[in-house]
């Protein structure tokens, strides 16, 4: 199985380019749908989109066993939580690889009375659940950066505050005199809508600042969110136009094929 993961690994990007081939034919075929081009311009370039995703799907015979040797090895991850998402996600994409070969099989006569519908329906299901493993995963990292990042800030705040300065009434010493009054006890006020605001924009300048020093979380978060389109418009769960689908397939294809040309840019494990 090993050897076939190797071999099945140099034919990715060209499965990448056939994709971004695919989605840029489909988001091409609804602008000229949309500027009113003609009957045999349109069926023209749906045979295409049609000849992309049957070679693709001939590309990714196999892709199973790549799928279930990832998922051997996340299951040693230390991180309960990574190893839970990443582990099921391969999974997932494993099943999703088997139900697309099926389909290929029914797409070139090899199963002539393969219900192609349902088996395309169930692919997108393993799809989709995959994506969703692979988002939370996405969620989670985030959170623990966010996380290191905030607690860096503060020790770094910290570390400059800590500087001993002898308290004078010159300086700032507020200690109450023998004979001045005690300070009345006051309730904590409930946060107002600036200080909310302000929250808000610490959390996001934390997000931007995690985001902005991990590429390949950033990249992963990226195309995950496009690609979870495709499932949603497929299944009917989120009905959009063929338009947002195909750019949406285009972006994330071209965001793959940028972490094979620059491995460090793939989020891992």
């Amino acid at each position: 199985m090993e050897t076939w993961v190797r071999f099945n690994s140099q034919s990715q990007a060209k499965e990448r380019l056939c994709r971004a081939a695919q989605y840029a034919c489909t988001l091409l075929g609804y602008t000229l749908q949309k500027g009113g081009a003609g009957a045999d311009l349109l069926k023209t370039v749906k045979q295409l989109e049609s000849h992309m995703s049957l070679t693709r799907k001939l590309m990714r015979l196999g892709n199973s066993a790549e799928a279930l040797e990832a998922a051997k090895r996340a299951v040693h991850l230390s991180d309960s939580v990574l190893r839970l998402c990443v582990t099921v996600a391969h999974l997932n994409r494993a099943m999703y690889f088997a139900c697309d070969n099926v389909l290929w099989a029914g797409k070139t006569g090899l199963l002539p009375t393969l219900d192609q519908n349902k088996w395309s329906q169930r692919s997108f299901r393993y799809y989709l659940f995959a994506l969703i493993l692979n988002l939370t995963r996405d969620a989670y990292e985030i959170g623990l950066l966010m996380e290191r990042e905030s607690r860096c800030c503060g020790s770094a705040k910290a570390s400059l505050s800590s500087t001993p300065v002898a308290l004078t009434p010159e300086n700032g010493d507020l200690s109450p005199t023998p004979t001045s009054p005690s300070p009345p006890l006051l309730l904590p006020a409930a946060p107002s809508l600036p200080a909310l605001s302000l929250r808000l924009r610490k959390q996001l300048h934390l997000l931007a600042t995690v985001l902005r020093n991990n590429p390949p979380l950033l990249l992963d978060l990226l195309k995950n969110g496009c690609d979870i389109l495709i499932p949603l418009h497929r299944l009917g769960l989120y009905r959009t136009s063929d338009g947002l689908v195909g750019a949406a397939g285009l972006a994330s294809s071209v965001l793959s094929i940028l972490t094979i040309l620059h491995p460090w840019l793939k989020l891992k494990p």
